[in-house]
């Protein structure tokens, strides 16, 4: 049996997209390099990242748009990232062919609720800190996350999303308030509240 972390990065902001990481380390990988990523700087999240792109046994991403957020809510939307994360890497694993025959996947998921995927499923609140796979997960999440903030932040410059990347800042709320809402602005989230 194979344990596969799942998590997601962004679903308190504002703007931009939400996404997940669904990552299986396999055997060996250095387990000190993990921890939930939130807690983590962002030259360690990165040492991270290409570590478990280069050595864990398979990873994916998945990604639900700002678009997808207004429709379908957060909560969906991030189950939605999740489910496409999972199945990039299965694809993955499919295309090399690295799962041997007879070999079932476990998931565990942050939080309450799980993704519909082809495999058994646990949601384990705040896992992302006491799971390695899913600590695993929520590195390339945030981390690919952030990267795309910070192209939008390039295109966007008076949003100033290379600092908040997109989440409910004082800075962030005025920004919108004096500019108006952003291509990637989330248009259900409340855009107001204490400035």
């Amino acid at each position: 049996m194979l344990i596969c972390g799942i998590d997601e990065a962004g679903r308190g902001p504002l703007a931009g997209p939400v996404c997940a990481g669904a990552v299986i380390l396999g055997e060996g990988f250095p387990l000190e390099l993990l921890n939930d990523s939130k807690k983590m700087t962002a030259a360690a999240r990165n040492e991270a990242y290409n570590v478990i792109s280069k050595s864990a046994f398979a990873f994916g991403i998945g990604w639900a748009s700002h678009e997808e957020i207004d429709k379908i809510n957060i909560l969906q939307a991030s189950l939605l990232a999740m489910k496409r994360a999972f199945e990039e890497m299965a694809k993955k694993i499919s295309a090399e062919q690295k799962l041997p025959s007879g070999t079932n996947i476990t998931a565990i998921i942050d939080g309450l609720y799980i993704p519909d995927i082809a495999a058994i499923c646990e949601a384990i609140p705040k896992a992302d800190s006491k799971v390695p796979e899913v600590m695993a997960a929520s590195i390339p999440a945030k981390h690919e996350r952030d990267a795309y903030m910070d192209k939008m932040a390039a295109l966007y410059p008076q949003y100033g999303y290379e600092k908040h990347k997109g989440y409910p800042t004082k800075a962030h709320r005025e920004a919108v308030l004096k500019y108006g809402v952003s291509p990637i602005q989330r248009l259900s989230f409340k855009v107001r509240g204490s400035l």
